[in-house]
């Protein structure tokens, strides 16, 4: 449904420059002198004219207005004004509010940020659309500012835009093929598109470094478990974004690779030694400072030799003042992770939360559970003078320099005709297809079973898990796989069978794969007691070729010694399926090497497969 907010039906012309001026009237005298904004956000060198400006724009704001300006906050709906009753339930329930417009309206938030399953990004020209009428909302408001949109655009597993916006393979598997040009390719096309699409600021990439195997939250999110090729990869990827005009964000700061707790669930700790932080978690992040990063994100997590307080990061003045602002020198955008979730809410009350975090020296706080209960408790320590509204002013003038930056005061709007564009072209998703098939790697291959030729294996059934695709992309993976093997010229049949097939589900592959020359099997996080083992094991008693894919972690490999050949492919998105078929098949060849260490299941100290490994044809 076109967002009836944004004009003419479909919205196919964006409103002209003279009603972005009308809107923006206040923010454009006081930016008339200057122009477009380029000062690095990343960077102590800002222009002082510029900020001598926004300053002026900052003293005119009602106290409220800037405790707003503060916030990035959740809205349902596929449309700032009109969005759908379920969505407008939601947003009474959780928010006090119906709309986006209301929202903005109540609290001036400076910035919304697209979840899909807050039913916000369902295609191109609806997100576009609904992000023009974010924009014509707030630039409506008496001292309207422009909104900074973001999401989560990580790609692999964690992505809110599916197709047909073009899907890059995760960090992990950019790890595994250890190209900058092509980290800096997937800033540079990413890019481009969310910016098509109103949003500026992305939330990636994860300076993480997934030192820990067990790691819950993070795992192919990060690089690998080299501080200095996640270094590389992360200061490219940023790089890239940089030439696209996004706002990228590293994180989670001061590192979450070593965890084996989820903070979406609980407060993890890592017991990192200062000189361990230094060597193991410090060096991506300082290499995106060093390229101009524009935000940092926080982690909900307590490192103990950083802050002997046991506050988490999020709420650390000694973390994020001492070392990110003092040490590490950086001057931009300080966001936190979602304030919803359990980590940093252990410690403290949600009305604590958004002050604590300010005090720690955040600038942009996240997503509260409740915004009325964060906005009010803000409001209220300024007027208690627990917080100084100058300390708020430090926040707004980094905020507003970004947006600035970004182009936000010149031309908040975007267009059908950008979208059809940029989003999803041909060219891009070809850029995609050609970074996966780098980043594919062969663990196993005993005795030249890979590649398959169709000529003697014809026949093929292709098992696994499904996991549900966080990510937009078609799936079930097992059906993309056979999709692409079909294409490839093989007859391929998909049998689904789950992270925790039943006896009865394993008999039905096992009869399954007596009719067929070879099988393919998709394995999802498998552990010592999974029933996965129990479905691979009985295939390769058949007798048959048995060939595996991990589609998720690459240390599925160490709990199936049996498998004659084992390729990593670090995700279930399309893109990844499609590589590794290609790779299957012979049509490309496995050029990918482990960017971690894989430990043997019955003795973790010791590697099975070290980083680098990868075999060719």
């Amino acid at each position: 449904m076109p967002d009836s907010s944004t004009g003419s039906p479909g919205n196919t012309a964006r409103p002209s420059r003279r009603a972005v001026i009308a809107a923006t009237a206040g923010v454009t005298t006081a930016l008339a002198a200057g122009g477009t904004v380029h000062a690095a956000a990343g960077s102590a060198a800002h222009d002082a004219a510029h900020d001598s400006k926004l300053r002026a724009l900052i003293s005119r704001m009602t106290l409220e207005e800037k405790v707003g300006q503060l916030f990035v906050m959740r809205v349902y709906g596929h449309s700032a004004t009109d969005p759908d009753q379920a969505d407008i339930d939601a947003n009474l329930k959780e928010i006090g509010v119906r709309t986006a417009a209301e929202l903005l309206d109540k609290y001036r938030v400076g910035g919304i940020i697209y979840f899909a399953w807050a039913h916000n990004t369902r295609s191109p020209h609806q997100i576009a659309d609904l992000s023009n009428g974010i924009q014509k909302a707030s630039l409506g408001l008496p001292r309207g500012l422009p909104v900074l949109i973001s999401t989560d655009q990580e790609h692999g597993i964690v992505a809110r835009v599916g197709q047909p916006a073009t899907l890059f393979p995760g960090a992990m598997a950019i790890g595994a093929g250890g190209s900058r040009p092509d980290a800096r390719s997937l800033g540079r096309i990413a890019g481009r598109e969310l910016r098509a699409l109103g949003i500026r600021q992305n939330y990636s990439p994860v300076a993480d470094v997934n030192v820990n195997p067990a790691n819950p939250v993070i795992g192919v999110r990060s690089f690998g478990a080299d501080p200095g090729a996640v270094a590389g990869l992360v200061a490219a990827e940023v790089q890239g974004y940089e030439s696209s005009h996004i706002a990228s964000t590293a994180k989670h700061f001061p590192g979450h690779g070593d965890t084996v707790d989820d903070s979406h669930a609980k407060l993890p700790y890592i017991h990192h030694t200062r000189e361990q932080w230094e060597r193991l978690d410090a060096p991506p992040f300082r290499a995106a400072v060093a390229a101009g990063i524009d935000s940092i994100m926080t982690a909900h997590i307590v490192v103990p030799a950083l802050d002997p307080s046991e506050d988490p990061a999020t709420l650390s003045r000694p973390i994020l003042t001492g070392i990110l602002r003092e040490e590490l020198g950086y001057d931009g955008v300080v966001v936190t992770d979602s304030l919803g979730m359990e980590g940093v809410r252990t410690k403290y009350g949600d009305d604590r939360v958004p002050v604590l975090a300010l005090k720690a020296g955040v600038d942009q706080l996240l997503n509260p559970p409740s915004l009325d209960v964060a906005w009010n408790a803000v409001l209220n320590a300024v007027r208690d003078g627990e917080l100084t509204e100058s300390r708020l002013d430090e926040s707004i003038l980094r905020i507003l320099r970004m947006k600035a930056k970004l182009g936000l005061f010149d031309d908040p709007y975007v267009s059908h005709a950008g979208v059809d564009r940029t989003v999803g072209t041909r060219a891009h998703l070809a850029a995609a297809d050609r970074i996966a098939e780098r980043t594919t790697t062969l663990l196993v291959n005993e005795g030249g079973l890979l590649p398959l030729s169709r000529r003697s294996r014809p026949k093929l059934l292709v098992v696994g898990a499904d996991p549900v695709s966080p990510s937009g992309t078609t799936g079930p993976p097992t059906g993309v796989l056979a999709g692409a093997l079909n294409e490839l010229g093989f007859t391929a049949t998909a049998l689904s069978t789950g992270t925790a097939p039943s006896a009865a589900t394993v008999a039905k592959a096992v009869a399954a794969a007596q009719d067929v020359d070879a099988v393919v099997v998709g394995t999802y996080n498998v552990s010592a007691s999974s029933s996965q083992k129990t479905l691979v094991e009985q295939l390769l008693a058949t007798g048959k070729p048995v060939v595996a894919c991990a589609i998720r972690n690459p240390y599925d490999v160490a709990h199936l010694p049996g498998v004659p050949a084992y390729l990593a492919a670090y995700s279930w998105t399309d893109v990844e399926l499609r590589a590794a078929a290609r790779v299957i098949a012979g049509k490309a060849d496995p050029r990918g090497t482990l960017p971690v260490p894989v430990q043997r299941a019955d003795d973790p100290a010791a590697v099975l497969y070290p980083v680098g490994h990868g075999l060719r044809y």
